[in-house]
């Protein structure tokens, strides 16, 4: 059995990609691994390792320690934390990929999942059903980081053909995990505050459209991507993913439906300007021929579950 590493195991994508893993492939064959010591239940499930993604030694002693064939690097600085660390963000972000990929080139990894996002995208993109292949120009230092790394992956397939494979997530909300300091966190927080205080001031205007994906979505196409044959992963830089758009205003109202009393509010802040720049639908066409890629949850089946689970 191939042996996984999770980079950035603790985040809110690897809280639920480490277990749908270890659920496939059995909890010894995937170790997670976080910059943050292992809580108990961590060290129950599975293999943990206390890792900073940017010390390069003890990533290549634990590639080498567990016999590691595939990667999923998650570490990142998101969108809006970013933005106020710009230099560390850039490290963090492209200093990862790199030692990475340089360890799949040197043949010590078979396969590598790295996360693009649509902040790839910039004011420039054509904002409704976005294309796989477009005017990228991200005004941001994520979006930035993103596309350089788009570039990056690319080029190491082509020149020393490492199987790197990439997908552009969309807004991503589940119920696990605490979101990362994303643009689009509005859409999990929404539904704490709803529950808990029947009210929410939302940091984005009513009316902001952006892509989403309900988590076990955004899961699945992870897996499935890392487990479609080669020869059928005909994009390298990263794939166009989308399931649903929506606004604040729209989401609030299928809360209402099932909590009358919510009300929300609206105070956008600097992520606003964020948002502004970003596609509000995605055109998925190529994900869906190369790999099937069939998304499962539309806004009315996610808030449903959604407040059923939190």
């Amino acid at each position: 059995m191939s042996k996984i590493l999770v980079l950035g195991s603790g985040g809110q994508i690897g809280t639920e990609l480490l277990l749908s893993l270890r659920q496939l492939f059995g909890d010894s064959n995937v170790i997670a691994s976080d910059i943050k010591p292992a809580s108990p239940k961590d060290l129950a499930l599975g293999p943990y390792e206390e890792l900073n993604v940017l010390d390069k030694n003890k990533v290549n002693k634990i590639i080498a320690k567990y016999k590691i064939e595939q990667v999923y690097l998650l570490a990142a600085l998101l969108s809006a934390t970013a933005e106020k660390n710009p230099a560390f963000a850039w490290e963090l972000n492209m200093n990862s990929l790199f030692y990475i990929l340089d360890l799949a080139k040197e043949g010590k990894i078979k396969k590598v999942f790295w996360p693009s996002s649509i902040a790839v995208f910039g004011p420039t993109t054509p904002r409704q059903n976005t294309p796989q292949f477009t005017v990228m120009e991200p005004n941001t230092v994520y979006g930035i980081s993103k596309q350089a790394g788009e570039r990056w992956c690319e080029y190491y397939f082509n020149k020393y053909n490492v199987d790197v494979r990439s997908i552009r997530y969309p807004g991503l909300i589940g119920y696990k995990s605490a979101p990362g300091g994303g643009t689009t966190d509005y859409a999990v927080h929404i539904f704490y505050e709803a529950r808990k205080n029947k009210r929410y001031e939302c940091f984005l205007s009513e009316n902001t459209a952006l892509p989403m994906m309900y988590m076990p979505d955004a899961i699945r196409a992870t897996i499935e991507l890392m487990e479609t044959p080669a020869e059928k992963v005909k994009i390298r830089s990263s794939y166009n993913l989308s399931a649903m758009s929506f606004t604040p205003k729209q989401i609030a109202e299928e809360i209402q439906k099932h909590i009358p009393e919510f009300k929300i509010s609206y105070k956008p802040d600097f992520r606003q300007q964020i948002a502004d720049s970003w596609p509000q639908s995605i055109d998925d066409e190529r994900a869906r021929i190369d790999w099937g890629w069939k998304n499962q949850y539309d806004l009315k089946t996610m808030v449903e579950d959604m407040l059923k689970n939190i």
